[in-house]
């Protein structure tokens, strides 16, 4: 049945902005500072059988791995009800790591399902060996938490209330996971609503054409993008600094192909799964390759099926991107899933050189901090990923302090934190000279410093310690991250990048983070340029005079201008 292109046009808007506005109602309803604040959360819309019709513009490694989690759903649940909800987590059968739970919806009209919702948080607690369920050095899925197949938690509208005990017993923090979980609640019932609004004013018939061809576009326009690139083949690789059990580094190797207007992206040569948390399972693998084949062609292709028809992926099985159980995953999902990305880009930059930055922090820096509180005598877990500097472009310099790449959730606020954990926040700054230099230069790091008031156990899950953000065409490298634990007595204690240690009352943590590479010759910068992150902060008289080249007699006329901590 042909639908008017406009109609069409109108629905996918609709189904855009629902998956939208179901994130909303998640984040106002959230009871934690991570959703709440950080707006750790992605939701997106599917349809019968489970292909993605329309997403937020949310979490990227969410977003790209919910698909997976629907059809298995579909798969493991026989009969499904009007009211039903199925929530999962296992990185195993469609999850991303344990403490992303996801929520799904069937959508029924006339008493057939026409469709789904589904929503996928970071609850910031589920159980495992230490507070915020993201250990550093698991060496097995079991000490990350509470597993949860595919299950109803709701049935003809009334919550598996055995579930929800089951659930809550397994977490430090069970009045703030339920919370959560019932505004997840409350986003699928927002988003059921809704699209039943558009199949109302539409027709059901309507609905299912108009999402063919909604697909369709998007497929069609992905097609002709890849057509414009060189039919060649580039391969690159990257490194993490080590599995956070063995001291090794480990290697992601990716060789890709463009043929006419399809791609195959192949990982072969790629380490074997490992002891340690950065095992990455094939959904967040996939994930990473469908956001950069979208940013580096055109970002507004409607993100949906369709566009990701003329995606081939070969990932090994059993390899650290493509784990199989019962191997640890909590960093796959936030490290692993950050270096695919920086080797798949590597690799495009020898495909599609103007299209390309410099490498990004390269890490999403993860802080769990858990205890006691004196203030309540309950327990508490606090966790936040913390941006860096993103990687310099052909034509601009990297954004200094930001969440890069597969996450895309804000920063915890100081006063969120000093008012909801024993935490004082001591500092929060960008690194002077962490940002790669280049004729464009690299976005700096960050540096924040947290004072602990209580017992506790911090737990630390980053990367890009060893292996620096790379810069492109003659850039530099980015400054390295370091975690530092200052006792009270002064001793200083410097962490690895993926490590737990146990706090006392007074202690310090510091966090700093990677800066971006740099990109092109630093000679070739623009002096004004030099000079203006002179007098901002952002680099010292030595980088300029060393690195940039910068004559001495006109840092001589601005020094009364250059803030004291430059010199």
């Amino acid at each position: 049945m042909p639908v008017d292109p406009i109609i069409v046009e109108v629905i996918r808007g609709a189904l855009e902005y629902i998956a939208e506005e179901m994130g909303i109602i998640l984040r106002n309803s959230a009871y934690s500072a991570n959703i709440k604040e950080r707006m750790d959360h992605s939701c997106a819309i599917f349809d019968e059988i489970g292909r993605m019709i329309a997403q937020a513009e949310h979490i990227p490694v969410h977003l790209g791995a919910m698909p997976l989690a629907v059809k298995e759903a579909i798969r493991e649940i026989e009969t499904l009800y009007p009211g039903d909800m199925v929530i999962l987590n296992d990185p195993f059968h469609g999850g991303t790591h344990l403490p992303d739970i996801t929520l799904i919806a069937p959508i029924f009209y006339d008493n057939k399902i026409v469709g789904f919702v589904a929503n996928r948080a970071h609850h910031s607690d589920v159980g495992g060996r230490v507070p915020g369920s993201m250990p550093g050095d698991s060496s097995e899925i079991f000490e990350e938490g509470i597993i949860l197949p595919p299950v109803k938690l709701l049935e003809k509208g009334e919550l598996n209330r055995d579930v929800l005990k089951i659930l809550l017993a397994n977490t430090r923090t069970p009045l703030i996971r339920k919370g959560d979980i019932f505004a997840q609640i409350a986003a699928n019932n927002r988003g059921v609503r809704r699209i039943l609004e558009v199949i109302k004013k539409y027709s059901v018939d309507v609905f299912k054409t108009s999402i063919d061809e909604i697909l369709n576009y998007s497929e069609r326009r992905m097609r002709a993008e890849i057509r414009k690139m060189p039919k060649i083949s580039a391969r690159a690789a990257d490194y993490l600094d080590d599995s956070g059990v063995e001291d090794r580094p480990l290697k992601i190797q990716v060789e890709i192909t463009v043929h006419n207007d399809k791609i195959l992206v192949d990982f072969s040569g790629t380490d074997r799964q490992v002891l340690g948390p950065v095992n990455a399972p094939l959904p967040v693998t996939l994930s990473c390759v469908y956001y950069v084949i979208r940013a580096i062609t055109d970002p507004t292709i409607p993100a949906n099926e369709g566009a990701y028809r003329p995606i081939s992926v070969r990932a090994p099985e059993g390899s650290i991107v493509n784990a199989r159980p019962p191997v640890a995953v909590a960093g796959g999902n936030v490290e692993t899933s950050q270096r695919i990305v920086d080797a798949l880009l590597k690799a495009f930059a020898q495909i599609v050189p103007d299209k390309v930055p410099a490498a990004c922090q390269g890490t999403m820096n993860n802080i769990s901090i858990g205890g006691i509180d004196p203030r309540t005598h309950q327990q508490f877990t606090f966790y936040e990923t913390i941006g860096g500097g993103y990687g310099a472009r052909p034509n601009s310099d990297g954004l200094d302090g930001i969440h890069c790449h597969m996450t895309n959730t804000m920063n915890t606020p100081i006063e969120e934190i000093e008012k909801r954990y024993p935490i004082l926040i001591l500092k929060y700054e960008l690194r002077k000279d962490s940002g790669g230099a280049g004729k464009w230069r690299g976005g700096l790091g960050i540096e924040r410093i947290y004072k602990v008031l209580t017992k506790a156990k911090l737990s630390v899950l980053g990367e890009r310690h060893k292996f620096r953000p790379w810069g492109l065409r003659g850039g530099l490298p980015g400054a390295p991250g370091e975690y530092w634990v200052i006792r009270r007595n002064g001793e200083k204690i410097q962490l690895r990048s993926k490590d737990c240690i146990d706090l006392e009352p007074g202690d310090i943590v510091v966090i700093r983070t990677p800066g971006g590479g740099g990109f092109g010759n630093p000679e070739e910068r623009d002096k004004s340029l030099v000079i203006r992150d002179l007098l901002d902060g952002k680099i010292s008289i030595k980088s300029a005079i060393d690195i940039y080249k910068l004559e001495e007699e006109p840092i001589r006329k601005l020094r009364n201008k250059i803030p004291d901590r430059n010199v």
